[in-house]
């Protein structure tokens, strides 16, 4: 028996009709010794703020957060954060404290009456799959400058949203994992281009056992964009791409059930949500349900 619920909005504060002026215009009226925020602190959220003049070192939590030209920063909330969180600006001047509450949201969950079945992999996957994660972990740490974090983002590929950011079965009571990211419907050989600039940090092939062909575009300031199960891969390692710019096609490699692409973000660790950075899909370019 399945219980199939939706819990609720999707989609995050930010929508692709509010240009990234009108984002700092809203923070733009707060006083000069606080911490600025564009929107609501929410899980899964991706916001821009700009840090106190004077601002020498920024914290989240403690963890570190780099600052832009003009104190201009990125903050990130991960699907599961918590609902409290700190932000703490060291300042020539003194220090600036800012105390969040994280909103939570309500994910698509699925309630599925069978047991979660948990395979125990072999020695050799084991083997293979500790090297592909520390080659995307270090790829994600490589240092990028890119001002790509400033634009509006743009879907990488048009189709139908197939899968959601956050959604996740839970197993007679036993949670699987989540959705890290969103899926895109389009058919197979459909190009995949940068949302917006950034630098290849990495390009596969060799074929990722669960990613496939991969490539991690970075964006800045520690946000970076995945594009999963690619059929080709149309960029290397080292290139600045611009927003717009081919970067693969759509495709099924590693583990997929059909071509798709599947578009994850990550700023610092936490996952974040692409939808809202990139806003609706347009209409036209979505295909009818089969």
């Amino acid at each position: 028996m399945r219980d199939r619920r939706s819990l609720g909005p999707r989609r995050g504060p930010w929508v692709r009709a509010t240009p990234l002026l009108l984002a700092f215009a809203l923070v733009a009226a707060a006083p000069a010794d606080e911490i600025q925020l564009s929107g609501q602190p929410q899980q899964g959220a991706l916001l821009r703020g700009t840090a106190p003049p004077g601002t020498t070192a920024l914290r989240l939590d403690g963890k570190p957060i780099p600052l832009g030209e003009g104190g201009a920063f990125l903050v990130g909330f991960d699907r599961d954060a918590p609902p409290k969180a700190e932000l703490v600006a060291e300042r020539s001047g003194g220090t600036s404290i800012r105390l969040l509450t994280v909103a939570p949201r309500a994910w698509d969950i699925e309630r599925v009456d069978t047991p979660l079945r948990q395979g125990i992999p072999n020695e050799e996957f084991q083997r293979v799959r500790a090297a592909e994660l520390a080659r995307i972990a270090a790829a994600r740490a490589t240092p990028v400058t890119s001002d790509g974090w400033r634009q509006q983002f743009a879907w990488p590929a048009r189709g139908r949203i197939s899968g959601v950011f956050g959604s996740q079965r839970i197993y007679q009571g036993e949670p699987g994992s989540y959705h890290s990211g969103v899926d895109i419907a389009a058919g197979a050989g459909a190009t995949v281009t940068a949302p917006a600039d950034g630098v290849v940090v990495l390009a596969g092939p060799p074929v990722f056992s669960l990613e496939g062909n991969l490539v991690i575009v970075s964006h800045g300031m520690g946000l970076d964009s995945a594009f999963l199960h690619l059929a080709t891969v149309a960029v290397k390692e080292g290139q600045r791409v611009r927003q717009g710019d081919p970067i693969g096609t759509v495709g099924a490699t590693g583990r997929a059930t059909g071509p798709h692409l599947h578009w994850s973000m990550k700023w610092q660790n936490a996952r974040i949500d692409p939808q809202p950075l990139a806003g609706p899909m347009p209409a036209a370019t979505i295909p009818p349900k089969e």
